[in-house]
């Protein structure tokens, strides 16, 4: 094994901060979306100050939300992120683009003007294409076609601004307000609440677009791949992005049943409807972003695929590279030794910061309060309790 990750008091003040930070995702333009299983930006924020400099290569290879690629370029790192979900590629590329002035200025002009249109009354063009597909699937009900057309208005008016860049940010928009419209919830809002939660994520979104151009000096140097991380060492596109200092990301948790893909409607009532939001194409089921079915007990289907990215992902990293991961487990006393078996047979080699430890095991466990997750066994660690590990190459 080799020896431990040293990391000066000042980092493992910072870590340990970052770590077990209570702060709700917030800033730049992480509010942008609400993607399940979002960490902290404080925590991204540390892991990075305190495993890399400025200039140096940070990788994702599950972003989801892109939360590792915002702190990554704000700090002036250049980041390459990857997932197999097109949502999340959508998302996290919107956040990362870096708006002008007048790309600004046109989305806000184009948002208090279409805050007047948005009535029931206006004509719309329907999206027959998407809706025939299945896209708009469980939000054609007497409380929910409402929301539908007007989404479908937004979308339309939309394809006026000038720039793809414009119309992607107001895409995103649309795609923040409908999931507070429609998401988890029973009671579906009216089109008046609908239209005034509009206009203050349209605001509010600008702003924080603007902080992020400021944040990055104008320039993201951010790169985002939909791909899965299996064989992500055949990427040419890597080869300008090497050496990795820090892989630091968050994988699908074994047992812990997690919706990637879907919006659940008055109820558990699924959709696809953010797909057809974004104009990104879907189809897969609920095991293809998390590593294997729900129901199946011994999770063999997970670390069969697990292993399969995490020794991809071990074929781009060197000798100074470091793995920071949060994962968390339905049964962690048999879930979590399996884990590190795997992460071993990849390449890795675990490392323990006895500094950080907070538990017998020498590892960093991390409570995140207010955190719903759907899981698929029955398990003795709460949805709430994560384990951060930290691996370097074998």
């Amino acid at each position: 094994m080799r020896p431990q990750i040293a990391l000066p008091p000042k980092n493992r003040t910072l870590l340990l901060r970052g770590i077990h930070s209570p702060e709700p995702v917030t800033g730049l333009t992480h509010n942008f979306y609400k993607y399940p299983a979002r960490f902290s930006p404080l925590f991204a924020r540390a892991s990075i100050a305190a495993f890399t400099q400025p200039g140096d290569v940070v990788y994702d290879p599950f972003m989801g939300g892109g939360t590792t690629l915002v702190e990554a370029t704000a700090m002036n790192r250049r980041v390459i992120g990857n997932d197999i979900n097109s949502l999340a590629v959508f998302v996290a590329e919107v956040k990362t683009s870096v708006l002008q002035g007048s790309q600004r200025s046109d989305i806000r002009s184009w948002a208090n003007r279409l805050v007047s249109k948005m009535t029931v009354c206006a004509p719309v063009e329907r999206a027959r294409d998407w809706a025939e597909s299945g896209y708009q699937r469980n939000i054609n009900s007497p409380e929910t076609w409402r929301i539908r057309k007007i989404v479908e208005l937004a979308l339309g008016e939309a394809s006026s601004l000038p720039s793809e860049e414009a119309q992607q940010f107001a895409r995103c928009i649309v795609l923040r307000t409908a999931q507070w419209a429609l998401d988890c919830r029973k009671n579906i809002p009216t089109v008046g609440d609908f239209r005034s939660r509009f206009h203050e994520n349209a605001i509010e979104m600008i702003r924080g677009a603007a902080q992020y151009a400021r944040a990055v000096r104008g320039k993201s140097h951010a790169l985002c791949l939909h791909r899965s991380a299996v064989g992500i060492e055949k990427e040419p596109i890597l080869t300008r992005h090497r050496p990795i200092r820090l892989v630091l990301t968050s994988p699908p948790y074994p047992g812990v049943h997690v919706l990637y893909h879907r919006w659940q409607v008055q109820g558990r009532k699924e959709t696809p409807a953010p797909f057809w939001i974004a104009s990104k194409l879907d189809g897969h089921f609920a095991s293809y972003y998390t590593f294997g079915d729900r129901n199946e007990q011994q999770l063999k289907s997970y670390f069969e695929r697990a292993l399969a990215a995490f020794s991809s992902i071990a074929k781009i990293a060197d000798e100074n590279t470091v793995l920071v991961q949060i994962v968390a487990f339905s049964d962690p006393d048999d879930q979590l030794e399996r884990y590190a078996s795997m992460m071993k047979e990849a390449g890795f080699s675990e490392q323990k910061i006895p500094e950080l430890a907070n538990a017998p095991d020498g590892r960093v466990w991390r409570s995140v309060p207010g955190r719903k997750w759907y899981a698929s066994q029955r398990g003795t660690t709460t949805s709430s309790s994560e384990v951060v590990l930290f691996h370097t190459i074998k």
